[in-house]
């Protein structure tokens, strides 16, 4: 989708509904029959977010082995992602950093998941170290969505290593 390309590597701001038209070959009048206006066309975008997160958690939540859970949560960036997915990624990664879009629940359910089983694990600080865990699922992500995935390998065994 045009606007998704746009949206992901140009940024939301700088992206006319003119620009969307032309890269998707249709007319600016097009966009607007569909979608009341920009912000409702990123919205739709946005919507897409959560049934793509869910499909992606899906794996790790259901899960019930503690261990695994953790195994899984850690090897969730490393998944083979279709190329033509990135741009989806990188427009999740860009909206962090605007407050309108930015929902800091979104990641919750996969926060809950992983502090159960650290808690079923008898880890001291469970809440903590699940914090943790999923900063650095999510700061390896980016790296890898930004084209630097040889450099995030060693960080996966090092975590599995690290939480056997």
């Amino acid at each position: 989708m045009a606007a998704l390309e746009l949206f992901a590597n140009k940024g939301y701001d700088a992206t006319s509904t003119s620009k969307i038209a032309k890269l998707a070959g249709v007319s600016e009048g097009l966009i607007f029959k569909h979608f009341e206006s920009k912000k409702d066309l990123l919205n739709a975008l946005m919507k897409d977010a959560e049934s793509k997160l869910a499909e992606v958690w899906w794996e790790v939540m259901e899960e019930e082995n503690p261990r695994e859970v953790i195994r899984k949560s850690i090897n969730l960036p490393f998944k083979e992602v279709d190329p033509s997915e990135h741009d989806f990624w990188r427009l999740q990664f860009k909206l962090k950093w605007d407050n309108e879009y930015h929902n800091p629940n979104k990641m919750n359910p996969l926060v809950d998941k992983i502090t159960a089983a650290f808690e079923a694990l008898n880890y001291p600080e469970p809440e903590k170290e699940s914090s943790i865990l999923v900063h650095l699922i999510e700061a390896i992500s980016i790296e890898i969505v930004r084209g630097d995935a040889a450099s995030q390998k060693p960080l996966q065994q090092f975590l599995l290593d690290k939480y056997k």
